[in-house]
């Protein structure tokens, strides 16, 4: 989190959040699932589905208990009303280690972050 205000500050220009809202996540519900992006599921991936975003982009995702979380878009959902994201399973246990849901606010960090803001595990 520290890495994230010091970029702020850095950059001294304030960083709104694109959207703020609750987030989910979703897991695998059977092998072999594909994305809306045509890459199959993994839930140990930092990966997230919204309904807009380019697929490959990079997220921001602050949980109301200050967790973050960056995720890289590669799905679109969630189609559950008054949610914003839907979070891989990875990706929600980042932010808080039991909940299901979680009200979040989400940055557009672009498709080439610094590369101290991700920890995807390819």
């Amino acid at each position: 989190m520290l890495e994230i205000i010091a970029f702020v500050l850095l950059s001294h220009q304030p960083m709104p959040p694109m959207l703020e809202g609750v987030a989910s996540y979703y897991t695998v519900e059977s092998a072999g699932a594909r994305t809306a992006s045509g890459e199959t599921l993994d839930d140990g991936e930092l990966t997230c589905a919204m309904l807009q975003g380019e697929f490959g982009d990079y997220f921001l995702v602050v949980a109301e208990n200050g967790r973050s979380v960056v995720c890289r878009l590669n799905d679109r959902g969630p189609f559950t009303k008054n949610r914003v994201i839907d979070l891989s399973e990875a990706a929600m246990r980042e932010l808080h280690p039991a909940a299901g849901l979680l009200n979040v606010k989400i940055y557009r960090l672009g498709a080439n972050p610094p590369p101290e803001f991700t920890k995807l595990k390819h």
